[in-house]
């Protein structure tokens, strides 16, 4: 499951426990929930800067930007401030803009190759 799978869906499960490829809330004010600081483990500047960019897309958004504290750990710390709503619900919306990018893309690059593929008589190949 990928992390932004797993922000989209009930994280009570898990019952606190952090597994690999997922986030949790690792700076934020209890009375704020507009501003928080996300760490998503076993990350690295793929996810995080893909992400920051949707964020940043985001009218509710003020600042948006993530670090990674050290070149060899494999964590991303991701920084959401927003206008007033839940920095957490923000993040998800941007998730899921952000599998839907990724699912045109795919898409997309798919309907070319099989577009090649036909122009050039080669035979169709699942490859997944």
């Amino acid at each position: 499951m990928t992390v932004c799978s797993h922000i989209l869906s009930d994280r009570s499960a898990s019952g606190g426990r952090r597994e690999s490829g997922q986030m949790s809330i690792e700076h934020g004010l209890l009375g704020d929930q507009s501003q928080a600081t996300f760490s998503f483990t076993d990350e690295d500047h793929t996810l995080a800067n893909s992400l920051r960019y949707i964020l940043n897309q985001d009218p509710r958004v003020t600042f948006c930007g993530y670090s990674i504290p050290h070149p060899s750990d494999a964590r991303v710390n991701v920084r959401v401030q927003t206008t007033g709503d839940p920095a957490r619900e923000v993040l998800k919306d941007s998730c899921q803009d952000l599998m839907l990018v990724c699912q045109h893309v795919r898409n997309a690059a798919d309907q070319a190759v099989m577009l090649f593929k036909s122009k050039q008589g080669v035979e169709s190949m699942d490859i997944k």
